[in-house]
């Protein structure tokens, strides 16, 4: 079974990989199930990333599964809480999104390193004289992606708002967050845990750790009838990293996912608290 990448408004087919299940009368089983999923690479590599799982989700329910991919965070929102796609794979902030537009409905969170969340962190440099959030105030900053919220969201959670900076910048990946404050280009950034742990110690050290935050999701429809929801939910379940089968499907995803776990939408009411005071920034009349 393959699949059809749906990009912006452009239909690209990959090789002769069309999404097709056929009973053995040759017709379809069932209508396709459209899946989707934040933008957070080029078409080419997020169908890499998503393909094997699409296939396995195909294969498991018997029914032909397409990949849909939204070109930004706010159509991946507009699309599930429409019902233009039926699952999506989302970020925590997406996901609160998504709920408040269209009720949408948690199918599976991911799982890294045997954890159903994560923590960021705020490092400096072993050597910094940074000791506390308070000294950051007039420091340069390292975020990630100008799109993710939460990152500075947590900072200024933490007590120092973003206004209080003396500058900041959005650089990348965890990674070149890393080595850019290691290197001294700026006094302080942020990191995922996996990330800020593997540097601890080697150049950095962690000043802040937010609270335990719930991880990427995927979500379902409002549209998605609970017969259907209820099978997706159960493949998700059934994917076991240590089936050789299943584990190029997981972590194809990301390397670092180990599978995915049962979640509840109160899971994410800790994000909920930390992007408050944007969301009110946002809906604030403006002078």
């Amino acid at each position: 079974m393959g699949v059809c990448v749906r990009f912006g408004g452009v239909l690209a087919v990959l090789g002769a990989m069309i999404a097709v299940t056929l009973n053995p009368s040759g017709a379809l089983a069932e209508r396709e199930i459209r899946f989707g999923s934040v933008a957070m690479d080029i078409p080419a590599e997020m169908y890499r990333r998503l393909a094997p799982l699409t296939k396995y989700l195909g294969n498991e329910l018997g029914q032909p599964v397409v990949l849909k991919l939204s070109p930004n965070m706010t159509k991946a929102v507009e699309d599930v809480s429409s019902g233009a796609v039926d699952f999506t794979y989302l970020t925590p902030v997406a996901y609160i999104r998504s709920h408040a537009l269209g009720k949408t409905r948690l199918v599976a969170k991911m799982v890294t390193s045997g954890k159903g969340s994560f923590q960021l962190m705020i490092v400096v440099r072993e050597d910094s004289p940074i000791r506390r959030v308070g000294d950051l105030a007039g420091r340069t900053f390292a975020f990630g992606d100008k799109a993710a919220l939460l990152q500075r969201a947590v900072v200024a959670g933490a007590g120092m708002s973003l206004e209080n900076l003396g500058k900041y910048e959005y650089v990348g990946h965890y990674d070149v967050i890393a080595r850019k404050v290691r290197d001294g280009d700026f006094d302080a950034g942020v990191l995922k845990d996996t990330t800020a742990l593997e540097w601890e110690g080697k150049g950095l050290r962690i000043l802040h750790r937010s609270p335990h935050l719930p991880p990427y999701c995927v979500v379902a429809s409002p549209k998605v009838d609970e017969g259907l929801l209820k099978k997706v939910r159960e493949a998700f379940l059934r994917l076991d990293e240590k089936n050789p089968a299943h584990r190029p499907v997981i972590q194809s995803l990301d390397r670092e996912y180990d599978g995915f776990a049962p979640v509840t939408d109160a899971e994410y009411d800790v994000v909920r608290r930390l992007i408050a005071p944007f969301d009110k920034r946002e809906k604030s009349p403006r002078p």
